[in-house]
């Protein structure tokens, strides 16, 4: 059994059902579960963390990524493209993935979600070139090494340029390929037990590069191995009149024909739902993973998550992709949201706490997930510590609360644990050796970005 203490926590936010917030309290885990919270637990450990100049958070759980595209980042090209024609240029970088492409692209992306108090990733991987070996499996070799909870998907396009769609050829597969390498990868990866490191989503592209078929086969296949469902949806004002054209109808109404609603769906994005999308969104309790920085990059638009919020539509937020972001750190996301809400939205914008909440337990509710999201006895003990007596925090720590999102958090957290386990210390990465990565996956990426 491994065990770890952290002593006399200053500043201890649980996000738990009361809202609590603890003061001078220690945390007790055992083998990466919290057994104890409580003013000079008796309890000693195989770790102790001193964390009386700390403030504690759970940890944030990233609910929509694409980790490949670490590796296609600020790149001159594309700058200043919108969505349909940003796919199409970058489709053709992307179809010359491989197995170490993902796997290092993946350590540095979810590394950077690390140092930045992310200890949950959902990776939408939906890019299987002919011949790119096992890219799932890459992924989860990845989250093993840095001690990252990780959610796969196994995504999949059915629809080329040939047929319709945006990607070339060479990245789409058939329907009974991608069935059979979906169940494949839910029976050699899942684990649906309390306190799971590893889980499996499908995750169909979008509407627009794959097939009804596929879309309505998957959504089987998912709730016959009792697994989640994800895609992109409403994104940008180009699907929404796509879907018009192809199908006559907008693309919520098009997925639920297909059966893809309800409490185990969630889409990544949703800008342009309308009022009554909305409301059937929150009636039955399908979520939307909110990306703004992404939507802002490709000015697809803001998605309306104060109507969300206020109607009980279940929100989580996330990065996305690291081409449409630059980057991968939620706690940057945390602000940007709450920033651009209180422009759009005015006093009706989630306050810095609700963002907060929305990247803890909003996000996991996403994933599914009771268990992480929340610091209280039975939660797994996922969290990462911020030096209060931090120069940029001088002066802001009236609501802690409300400060990552409010006044935001420049450079890396203190100390990130995940499953009981210290994974950042002092900011630096402690289960690989950054330097090495970094080397690493820059020549790897030169190799890349010239074939």
């Amino acid at each position: 059994m491994s065990t770890l203490l952290i002593k006399n926590i200053r500043t201890l936010v649980t996000c738990d059902d009361n809202d609590a917030v603890l003061e001078n309290v220690d945390l007790y885990a055992e083998d990466g579960v919290i057994r104890a919270v409580g003013a000079a637990l008796s309890q000693t450990a195989d770790e102790v963390l001193d964390a009386s100049r700390m403030l504690c958070y759970p940890g944030l759980v990233n609910t929509h990524h694409h980790l490949y595209q670490v590796f296609s980042r600020n790149l001159p090209e594309v700058q200043n493209m919108e969505l349909f024609d940003w796919l199409k240029t970058l489709y053709e970088i992307w179809k010359n993935l491989d197995e170490d492409v993902v796997r290092l692209s993946s350590l540095a992306g979810m590394g950077e979600l690390m140092k930045h108090g992310c200890t949950t990733c959902f990776d939408h991987h939906y890019v299987f070139p002919r011949g790119a070996g096992d890219l799932t499996g890459a992924q989860f070799t990845a989250a093993d090494a840095l001690g990252m909870r990780f959610h796969a998907s196994r995504g999949s396009m059915d629809l080329s340029v040939k047929d319709g769609g945006l990607p070339p050829d060479s990245v789409v597969q058939t329907v009974d390929e991608i069935l059979r390498d979906s169940e494949r990868a839910i029976d050699r990866f899942h684990d649906p037990k309390p306190y799971a490191m590893h889980r499996v989503a499908l995750a169909p592209c979008s509407p627009f590069s794959v097939s009804a078929d596929l879309l309505r086969e998957s959504a089987l296949l998912a709730r016959a191995k009792g697994v989640r469902l994800h895609t992109h949806l409403c994104e940008t004002k180009d699907e929404e009149n796509y879907m018009l054209a192809r199908e006559g109808v907008r693309p919520l109404a098009y997925m639920e024909r297909l059966g893809w609603i309800g409490s185990d769906v969630w889409y990544a994005h949703g800008i342009h739902f309308n009022d009554g999308e909305l409301k059937l969104l929150a009636d039955t309790g399908t979520g939307v993973a909110h990306c703004p920085i992404s939507n802002m990059k490709l000015s697809s638009g803001v998605a309306r998550v104060s109507d969300m919020l206020r109607l009980g539509v279940p929100v989580g937020l996330a990065v996305d992709g690291s081409a449409s972001n630059d980057g991968s750190s939620l706690m940057e996301e945390m602000r940007v949201a709450y920033l651009l809400h209180r422009l759009c939205s005015g006093k009706n914008a989630p306050s810095g706490y609700d963002l907060l909440k929305m990247a803890t337990r909003g996000s996991a509710r996403l994933l599914g997930r009771d268990d992480i999201g929340q610091l209280a006895v039975g939660k797994c003990c996922d969290l990462f510590l911020v030096d209060a007596e931090r120069l940029e925090l001088a002066g802001a720590l009236y609501d802690p609360r409300a400060v990552l999102a409010t006044v935001g958090l420049r450079g890396a957290v203190d100390c990130t644990v995940v499953n009981g386990r210290v994974t950042v210390r002092y900011g630096r990465l402690v289960t690989v050796d950054e330097e090495r990565i970094a080397a690493e996956a820059n020549a790897k990426c030169k190799e890349y970005l010239r074939r």
